[in-house]
């Protein structure tokens, strides 16, 4: 069983408005561990999340704060101890944390649902809720935030809906093949096996969401296609799912180029993250261009994400915050 929360000293609240408490009973001490985690940290960081306060002496907890935070709280804890037959994973808690944060926001907007093999996928944030509900209500969409935000992976679900229910004929998935500190001609290969590793994120996906089997098939069949930015000059893309991802290392010019592919019955996703753009020093990033060129334009949307949406391991967020901390502090002195 986790150590009692009442053996240290609890942060004093301003004005504490209600005082909560609740039992789970029968008691299980296998849950009410995994519930707590080791020396209560999963109640400390449910406490800090929420801004409440946490008491508990064996499966009585005490819950004081805000009304509406601690009764946040109070449906975390019974939903998670529901769920707590193994050791509650810290991706899994970062998650509830999230959704228990914003219960209003969740509230406002019905669940999207995506046809893939992922039966749990779903927005774990606003922002990404909001991403998915413009992608499929907009023939153009951006999605531009830090890394970790699910902008490529949510896109990619939406494309796999889209082919799923045969809105679509085929998903077309293309990257600009810029150089992140490397250069091209030092690896190995012929052409393809050199931007290979750009694209991989993109065939990550694409296995998560269908398969090795069905998108090896899928390939066969012509109804995927995954390239660099460089090969679709000159084409037009009918009846498909476009997305371009890492769009911060586009040129204006290849902005232009890609977004005029656009045809009928399209689809098309923009993804990309301005605060890490490898194009050579005084080259506009076409991705920050078209925020203001498009911004207002009709059928168009965009999704700004921010450290708070990243759903990888919590560091990354807080990793993601000190950047964007220094790099205001560096644009204000």
């Amino acid at each position: 069983m986790c150590a009692c929360s009442a053996s240290r000293p609890l942060w004093r609240l301003a004005a504490p408005a209600v005082i909560l408490r609740h039992a789970f009973t029968p008691p299980d001490n296998s849950r009410l561990a995994h519930l707590c985690g080791t020396l209560d940290e999963h109640l400390r960081r449910i406490e800090a999340a929420l801004g409440v306060r946490i008491g508990r002496r064996g499966e009585q907890f005490r819950i004081e704060g805000e009304a509406p935070a601690a009764s946040a709280a109070l449906t975390l804890l019974q939903r998670l101890y529901e769920t707590a037959t193994r050791p509650i994973e810290a991706e899994a808690l970062q998650h509830a944390l999230r959704e228990a944060a914003a219960p209003a926001a969740a509230d406002e907007a019905p669940p999207v649902v995506l046809h893939t093999r992922r039966a749990d996928l779903a927005a774990r944030s606003p922002n990404q809720l909001r991403y998915l509900r413009g992608i499929l209500a907009h023939d153009l969409s951006f999605g531009i935030g830090p890394a970790g935000t699910g902008k490529t992976f949510l896109a990619v679900a939406c494309a796999v809906d889209a082919l799923e229910r045969s809105a679509v004929q085929r998903i077309v998935l293309t990257r600009p093949a810029v150089e992140a500190g490397e250069r091209l001609g030092f690896l190995p290969g012929d052409m393809a096996q050199k931007v290979d590793p750009y694209l991989r994120p993109l065939y990550d996906a694409l296995y998560d969401l269908m398969g090795l089997e069905r998108v090896t098939r899928a390939f066969d069949k012509g109804l995927l296609e995954v390239a660099p930015l460089a090969f679709m000059r000159g084409r037009t893309l009918n009846h498909a799912f476009v997305i371009l991802d890492e769009a911060q290392n586009t040129t204006s010019e290849q902005m232009k180029m890609f977004l005029t592919r656009i045809g009928f019955g399209s689809r098309c996703v923009v993804t990309g993250d301005v605060s890490q753009i490898d194009l050579p020093k005084g080259r506009l990033s076409g991705l920050v261009e078209a925020q203001s060129v498009l911004a207002g334009v009709p059928g168009v949307a965009f999704t700004q994400f921010e450290a708070a949406d990243v759903v990888r391991h919590p560091l990354v967020a807080r990793i993601v915050a000190a950047y964007d901390a220094a790099r205001q502090r560096s644009e204000g002195g």
